[in-house]
């Protein structure tokens, strides 16, 4: 096959041998492609740089032989670097190290064109990377649309055995949506008021109807869109648990410590006078993504 010239994003590098790397680059036209750079490891490469995640690339790649080997990237030129900003951010970082993951996921079989889920990523590091929105939501909100251009949007308007209008209280991931009272099978999650409906603001990208919503349902509602993911995927997403959503509120700042200016408590009553018995600490437990 001739060499081709293509648009990609860098999902993902391996170093190969002494100089050389792996890279994984979702392309416009031609899918999930993985080649070897050689010698972008040296001081002298001038591809080195370019050929980093979270990095939009033109590339130009000679495939390899047969449907799983390895092409060659003969040449590589930066159109839009994203790691700086987000390497600086911690939670932005997690965040986007989830949309690359999903991404690389999602595409399916080398050398299919995926161009909406390229589209979606590239939007999505722009978002984290400029800070528009709370990193924990554009991930939230990536995963949703991901799955939908995937074709496992979840329905969450009506049931999806029987198709009753909603809003329905119950949602199963195995089945992929909301189930009503008289379909509910075992094994359910019982959505919190305006978890749904939160769910499909993210999905349509109305982001006035997130803003109102709690912590307890923007909480239910990242444990259901992780959930419904990783059951198609038949995988679970390495990146995700890192995610960092405890103690942020939806406009960044921490709630578990005051702020400046903030009110005390006038209930608060004194420690008690006299020695304090010891009492038994305990072991602090592991963080899961199960559904509350």
């Amino acid at each position: 096959m001739h060499p081709f010239t293509d648009t990609g994003l860098v999902v993902r590098t391996y170093d190969l041998g002494e100089a050389d790397r792996i890279v994984t680059l979702l392309t416009q036209h031609h899918g999930l492609v993985r080649a070897v750079a050689r010698a972008v490891r040296r001081t002298r490469s001038r591809m080195g740089a370019s050929l980093e995640p979270f990095a939009v690339v033109e590339v130009q790649i000679a495939p390899g032989r047969g449907r799983s080997g390895l092409g060659s990237v003969r040449q590589a030129s930066s159109r839009e670097s994203l790691a700086r900003p987000l390497v600086a951010d911690y939670p932005a970082y997690t965040s986007a190290c989830v949309v690359l993951e999903t991404a690389e996921r999602l595409a399916g079989e080398e050398g299919a064109p995926t161009p909406r889920l390229l589209g979606l990523a590239v939007g999505a590091l722009r978002s984290l990377a400029e800070h528009r929105r709370p990193p924990g939501l554009v991930a939230d909100a990536f995963l949703l649309r991901a799955m939908a251009a995937s074709g496992w949007e979840p329905v969450l308007d009506r049931c999806v055995l029987c198709g009753v209008v909603g809003p329905h209280r119950a949602f199963h991931v195995a089945s992929g949506g909301t189930v009503c009272v008289h379909c509910r099978p075992q094994g359910c999650a019982m959505l919190s008021p305006g978890v749904a409906e939160h769910l499909s603001a993210l999905l349509a990208g109305r982001w006035e109807g997130v803003a109102v919503s709690s912590s307890a349902v923007v909480r239910q509602a990242s444990g259901i869109a992780a959930d419904h993911l990783q059951w198609h995927l038949e995988r679970d997403l390495r990146s995700l648990p890192l995610v960092d959503r405890d103690g942020i509120d939806r406009g960044g700042t921490d709630r578990s410590v005051p702020g400046p200016g903030a009110a005390v408590p006038l209930t608060a009553e004194p420690p008690p006078a006299g020695p304090l018995s010891p009492e038994p600490v305990e072991e602090p437990r592991a963080r899961t993504t199960q559904i509350p």
